[in-house]
């Protein structure tokens, strides 16, 4: 066991350690957010429906509810607790009953709730992409039609908190690691190559489903949940249970870099097509991505990181490093324009209300945000075209107000 305790610490030396000259100062809570002047709150204008938004409330409250009310929240310089939170979210939906014209809810805004915006890239705009549960064929057994599946958490896979060794560890991701069969010393987990290349995996990791292909796979674990249709009208939904740890690093930005998919024309659907032609090449490309990502079978959903249900166009995802969880968020991007989304056409402005209520491997930064589409046509096509900059805003009620 002395070696396995001497390897932790070596990983976390090698992890936390703060000696690297010329970095800029990071980005933190405490200056992912910066508070706004009433006089520079943005136009709140929804383009959506306030229906999706207030089910989509109800679930940031179910959260909220469930954790210590005094639990802290930080925007910027400023802390909330959970009991806040609970505050902010009810005042606002009741509001929203009401119904009320545009110049009513910023007049309402104005009065009663402070407003953050997000510190994003240098010129302050965030990068919104999306994010859809997919709908894949399968099976729960495997064959030569479904060779390929979908992984459980292993047995040996291990989550090191490091908070409990030290306070000084406190916030850091969770290590995770294996223990080396021969050395008993603690290592990083298999990469996606290597997982690839263990026949027996099965014996670590019992299959959830079986799939048809690997893109389907590599796929489903980029959106983290997904739909397995059985046959015969069954379904099975499968939700994000963990990871190997490894660093999440993007195909379409390695298929950019290597001239075979121009930067102008990448999407979701053009690495599928790319993959497709290209078989030969399929290890190459997709081990470029060396994490990996396991399932768990669960009824209903699909759920973020929060653990409550996420809804179509009003959840958003996140660093959870950088961004006060469940909260209420105001977001001004482009979204295609459904009518006119085959061939695509154009790209329409939208500003509207949604909740922080997920957080991503692909999602780092003050700069990033996710929007989570649905499980439709017109949610694939988004989530695999979305690629704009815009601005993100939080909202909080004022403290004072009670």
């Amino acid at each position: 066991m002395k070696y396995i305790w001497l390897s932790i610490f070596i990983i976390m030396a090698c992890v936390f350690s703060g000696c690297h000259p010329g970095v800029k100062e990071k980005t933190t809570q405490f200056n992912s957010l910066k508070k706004l002047t009433p006089k520079d709150y943005p136009l709140f204008n929804d383009t959506h429906d306030f229906e999706a938004l207030s089910a989509s409330i109800d679930q940031s409250l179910i959260y909220f509810k469930k954790v210590p009310l005094q639990r802290k929240y930080q925007y910027g310089k400023d802390i909330y607790d959970a009991a806040h939170m609970i505050v902010s979210l009810e005042t606002f939906k009741t509001f929203l009953k009401k119904g009320s014209s545009v110049k009513a809810l910023n007049a309402f805004i104005k009065s009663n709730y402070i407003v953050y915006t997000a510190s994003g890239n240098k010129d302050g705009d965030v990068l919104f992409t999306g994010y859809f549960e997919p709908t894949y064929e399968g099976s729960i057994s495997k064959s030569e039609e479904y060779p390929y599946p979908a992984y459980a958490k292993p047995n040996d896979l291990l989550e090191i908190d490091l908070s409990k060794f030290s306070d000084k560890y406190k916030g850091h991701k969770r290590l995770i690691a294996r223990v080396n069969d021969s050395t008993k010393k603690v290592i990083p987990y298999y990469s996606r190559a290597q997982i690839n290349s263990i026949e027996d995996f099965a014996t670590r990791s019992e299959p959830v489903v079986w799939l048809k292909n690997r893109v389907d796979r590599f796929f489903l674990e980029i959106q983290g949940s997904g739909r397995i249709e059985l046959g015969q009208g069954n379904i099975l939904r499968i939700h994000y249970a963990g990871s190997n740890g490894n660093a999440y690093r993007s195909i379409g930005r390695y298929l950019i870099k290597k001239n075979e998919i121009l930067k102008e024309n990448m999407s979701m659907q053009a690495i599928k097509q790319w993959l497709r032609l290209h078989p030969e090449r399929m290890d190459e490309v997709l081990h470029q991505n060396e994490s990996f990502v396991f399932f768990r079978e669960e009824e209903g959903g699909p759920y973020g990181s929060l653990g409550v249900k996420v809804t179509p166009m009003r959840s958003i995802a996140t660093d959870s490093r950088l961004f006060p969880k469940g909260a209420l968020c105001f977001m001004q991007a482009q979204i295609p324009d459904k009518i006119n989304i085959n061939p695509l056409k154009v790209w329409e402005e939208a500003s509207f209300f949604a909740m922080n209520q997920d957080t991503g491997g692909a999602i780092k930064g003050p700069a990033r945000a996710d929007l989570f589409c649905g499980n439709d046509y017109y949610a694939t096509f988004t989530a695999g075209h979305m690629n704009k900059y815009g601005k993100l805003f939080f909202l909080v009620f004022k403290p004072d107000q009670g």
